[in-house]
């Protein structure tokens, strides 16, 4: 049995990066090895094994095999005369094909470290349309590391992939679960870059095909500013309509919060563009329409994806609202209460005392 290092952890090391995940390949090992050894059987599709101790996830190696459409419809070989060069031969980029050894040598028989020298992205071999999830997974890539470019060939076959349909396999839980993490990367404008050069962007997301300058100029705009993934999505969607805001997050399963989020901004992102509602009563009218007395945390991702999208000096008349909803905000209702004031009576003098509140502050 022999036990390498392999994938994202070998490529990160090698560009100096923090490694946060490591994944290990088993050479020359049975399941029954692996168990009576104390390492913990996880998934059904193939043998990968839990450390009894640093719970880190450790595969045996294997080949596999194209049966069906989609990133589900592949036969997996484990067997402990699977070799090491096959195991890597098998996944997608030549910088996720190097493995390391327990001493430290580096095996990269893909020459993956010349990519990642060269600063490129490069399949392994045609297997790679074989998967569809292929080309997510390289598009998020490249959204991580900027200067990274997709070798040529490897773009002609994504744009084969799109063309023949194999792009249409993909399940909307895996292309959402790989657009949110690649909202998270310096260069997240760059997932959706590689999606529209290979044609897959129209296929996945015909929204923001639609919308395709100012969606990408929105997110470079907020990335600047912000690093929460709702407030750059919401950045992104702010030139669609209501109802293709509605139709991309219903189709792809979007969590309702982003989904709640980037409806406001596109519905609202104008309120002072024209420099208008400026007086305190339309401040307070603005507050309680984006109802955040109570969803405090959605109202400021709101202010904050607005002054990044929006031009140059509307930030200041966002932290004028923002100011005026911390007023609003603060003002007591015990007072209030005390005048034995009951039901709506109640809601229209706390309004009124929060409007001069603001008028007296500002």
């Amino acid at each position: 049995m022999k036990i390498y290092l392999v994938g994202g952890a070998v490529r990160d090391e090698l560009l100096g990066l923090v490694v946060k995940e490591r994944d290990w390949v088993v050479v020359g090992a049975t399941p029954e090895e692996m168990l009576a050894l104390g390492y913990k059987p996880v998934g059904k599709d193939f043998p990968v094994f839990l450390h009894p101790e640093t719970h880190e996830e450790y595969a045996l190696a294997r080949t596999e095999r194209k049966v069906g459409k989609g990133y589900k419809g592949f036969q997996f070989y484990a067997d402990p005369s699977v070799s090491l060069e096959e195991d890597l031969k098998r996944r997608d980029l030549t910088v996720n094909a190097i493995a390391k050894t327990p001493a430290g040598e580096l095996i990269d028989p893909l020459h993956g470290r010349r990519d990642l020298k060269r600063r490129v992205l490069r399949h392994v071999s045609d297997a790679f349309a074989e998967d569809p999830v292929r080309i997510l997974r390289l598009a998020r890539f490249a959204s991580r590391f900027g200067k990274f470019k997709v070798h040529p060939k490897t773009m002609a076959l994504m744009k084969k992939m799109t063309r023949t349909g194999e792009v249409d396999a993909l399940v909307v839980e895996r292309v959402w679960q790989e657009l949110e993490r690649s909202l998270e990367q310096p260069y997240c404008y760059r997932f959706f870059m590689i999606l529209k050069e290979c044609g897959a962007l129209k296929k996945l997301f015909p929204e923001i095909a639609k919308h395709y300058r100012p969606t990408l100029l929105a997110l470079k705009r907020a990335i600047k500013g912000s690093a929460k993934t709702e407030v750059r999505f919401a950045a992104l969607l702010s030139p669609l309509s209501d109802t293709e805001i509605k139709a991309l997050c219903k189709r792809n399963k979007v969590p309702r919060n982003y989904q709640e989020l980037a409806l406001i901004v596109a519905q609202n992102k104008d309120i002072f563009k024209q420099g208008h509602c400026a007086d305190p009563e339309c401040l307070l009218t603005v507050i309680e329409k984006l109802d955040a007395f109570r969803r405090a945390t959605r109202f400021c991702d709101y202010l904050e994806a607005c002054s990044l999208i929006m031009p140059r000096g509307a930030d200041k008349k966002w932290q004028r609202l923002l100011k005026a909803y911390k007023l609003a905000k603060n003002v007591a209702i015990e007072g209030i209460l005390q005048q034995g004031l009951s039901g709506r009576k109640i809601k229209s003098e706390l309004h009124k005392l929060r409007v001069l509140t603001i008028a007296r502050e500002l």
